[in-house]
C-alpha cells in the first residue's frame, strides 16, 4: 500500500473514530457540535501556524545578500520541484534541524538551524532543504491540519464524555438501553485520545517516508539526504534542542530523541529505516564521520556549538 493510500486510510480511521465516540455519548447533534467546535479551534491555526511556529522558535527571515549559498539552494530546488520559491529563515539554536511550514506551496516556509549550517556540507544540506521542499510539494502542512482538526475534535468528544460520566450521563443512557455506563464513558474518554495520536503518530511518520523519497527526487542524489539523516541523528543526542512536544513532528528529525518518553511516542519514524529506504537495502553504512561522533562524545557537538556562537556574536 502506498504512502497516500496510507495516509488516506489514517484520515478514514480517526473519521470513523469521531463517529463512533459522538454517537456513543451525544447522538448525531453531539457528534456535529463537537466536529465544528474543532474547526473552528484549527481554522486559526492553519492560517496563522507559520507566524506562530516561527516566533515561537525565534526564527529571523533572510535573503541573498544575507546567506547566499543557502538562498540560491533554495531557489534551485524549488525550480527542480516546480514550487515558487519558499520564504527562508534562520533558527538561532546550536542543534542541526531544519522544517518546513505555511499553508500552501505560495506561502511556504523553509527553517534552517544555525547548527545545520554549521554541521553539514553542500550535500547533505541539499538532501535535507530538498526533504523540506518535498514536504510543501506534498502538501504535508495541509494533511496535518486535518488530522489536527480531527484529533481536536476527538479531545472536545472525550473531554464531554468525562463530564458526561460524572454527572450521571452514562446511567442516563443505560436506561436508554443504548449507553456505554459510567465506567465506558470515562474509559472510552481516555482511550480515544491516545487513539487519535497513535493515528497522527502513523500519519506523520508515513509523511516522513514519503518526503525523504520525494526529496532525494528533488535533489537527484539519495546519498547526500541518507549521509545528513546520520549525522542529524547522531547531533540530536549530543546537542539537545529546546523544541515544543507539540511542532515535534514538524522537524527532519525528532528533536526530542535525548528524551526517552519522547521516544516510544515518537512521530518520526526509527533514522535506520529512513536511510535503508533511501539507500535502497536493509543494511545501512553510517555516514563517514559518524564513528568520530561516538568516539568524541559530547565534547566535539559542544567545541562546534561554542565555535558558532562566538563568531555569530562576533
Amino acid at each position: 500500500m502506498g504512502n497516500w493510500a496510507k495516509t488516506t486510510l489514517l484520515l478514514g480511521l480517526m473519521t470513523a473514530l469521531i463517529v463512533f465516540i459522538g454517537g456513543l455519548f451525544g447522538g448525531k447533534q453531539g457528534m456535529i457540535v463537537a466536529f465544528v467546535l474543532a474547526m473552528g479551534m484549527n481554522f486559526f491555526s492553519y492560517w496563522y501556524s507559520d507566524k506562530i511556529v516561527l516566533r515561537m522558535y525565534r526564527a529571523t527571515e533572510v535573503n541573498l545578500q544575507d546567506f547566499p549559498t543557502l538562498f540560491q539552494a533554495v531557489n534551485r530546488l524549488a525550480r527542480n520541484a516546480g514550487l515558487p520559491m519558499p520564504r527562508v529563515y534562520i533558527i538561532p539554536d546550536a542543534s542541526p534541524n531544519a522544517f518546513a511550514t505555511g499553508r500552501d506551496p505560495e506561502h511556504a516556509v523553509i527553517a534552517v538551524t544555525e547548527g545545520l549550517l554549521r554541521t553539514m556540507n553542500n550535500e547533505e544540506a541539499t538532501g535535507v532543504l530538498a526533504h523540506e521542499m518535498s514536504h510543501i510539494k506534498n502538501r504535508d502542512i495541509l494533511i496535518g491540519s486535518i488530522a489536527a482538526t480531527m484529533a481536536g475534535a476527538i479531545m472536545i468528544l472525550a473531554t464531554m464524555a468525562r463530564w458526561s460520566a460524572f454527572f450521571g450521563g452514562g446511567s442516563q443512557d443505560d436506561e436508554g438501553g443504548g449507553g456505554m455506563g459510567m465506567i465506558g464513558l470515562i474509559a472510552m474518554s481516555i482511550l480515544a485520545p491516545i487513539a487519535a495520536m497513535l493515528i497522527q503518530m502513523a500519519i506523520s511518520r508515513s509523511r516522513e517516508y514519503l518526503a525523504d523519497a520525494t526529496g532525494a527526487q528533488i535533489a537527484g542524489n539519495p546519498e547526500g539526504l541518507a549521509n545528513a539523516l546520520g549525522k542529524l541523528g547522531a547531533y540530536a543526542k549530543q546537542i539537545p534542542m529546546k523544541a515544543q512536544p507539540a511542532t515535534a513532528h514538524m522537524f527532519i528529525v525528532n528533536p526530542l530523541s535525548g528524551r526517552k518518553m519522547a521516544n516510544l511516542f515518537s512521530t518520526h519514524p526509527p533514522m535506520e529505516d529512513r536511510i535503508a529506504r533511501l539507500r535502497g537495502s536493509r543494511g545501512t553504512t553510517p555516514p563517514a564521520d559518524t564513528h568520530e561522533y561516538r568516539q568524541t562524545g559530547e565534547s566535539r557537538g559542544e567545541q562546534e556549538a561554542r565555535s558558532m556562537w562566538d563568531r555569530l556574536s562576533k
